[in-house]
């Protein structure tokens, strides 16, 4: 059974740094690409960052010089350290993986995790 476990979520001032894990299990991590993406109250789910199985890395335009994903395999696990946070990044997220397979579109991913939430105070 696979699993997708987020955490790191929480509560933090504009201008302010956090830093997202997602966990896997019951996959072989290392032939997954793993997606960040996210959803505000009343918006669609957004494509944020991607990192290929062999390590190429892929951001939304918009958050680009922000956001940097990485990932471990040795932990199974996949990270999102995002800087300078605004209020507009507020927002559930959302881990994804997909096997060898390399796109920024939600509805290709195979996997998900049930989500974090991230709020930024002005």
């Amino acid at each position: 059974q696979v699993q997708l476990v987020e955490s790191g979520g929480g509560l933090v001032q504009a201008g302010g740094s956090l830093r997202l894990s997602c966990t896997a299990s019951g996959l072989t991590f290392s032939s997954y690409a793993m997606g960040w993406f996210r959803q505000a109250p009343g918006k669609e789910r957004e494509f944020v960052a991607a990192n290929s199985w062999s390590g190429s890395n892929s951001y939304a335009d918009s958050l680009k010089g922000r956001f940097t994903i990485s990932r471990d395999n040795a932990k199974n696990t996949v990270y999102l350290q995002m800087n300078s946070l605004k209020p507009e990044d507020t927002a559930v997220y959302y881990c994804a993986g997909v096997w060898r397979s390399w796109t920024t579109v939600a509805a290709r991913y195979d996997y998900w995790g049930q989500g974090t939430q991230v709020t930024v105070s002005s």
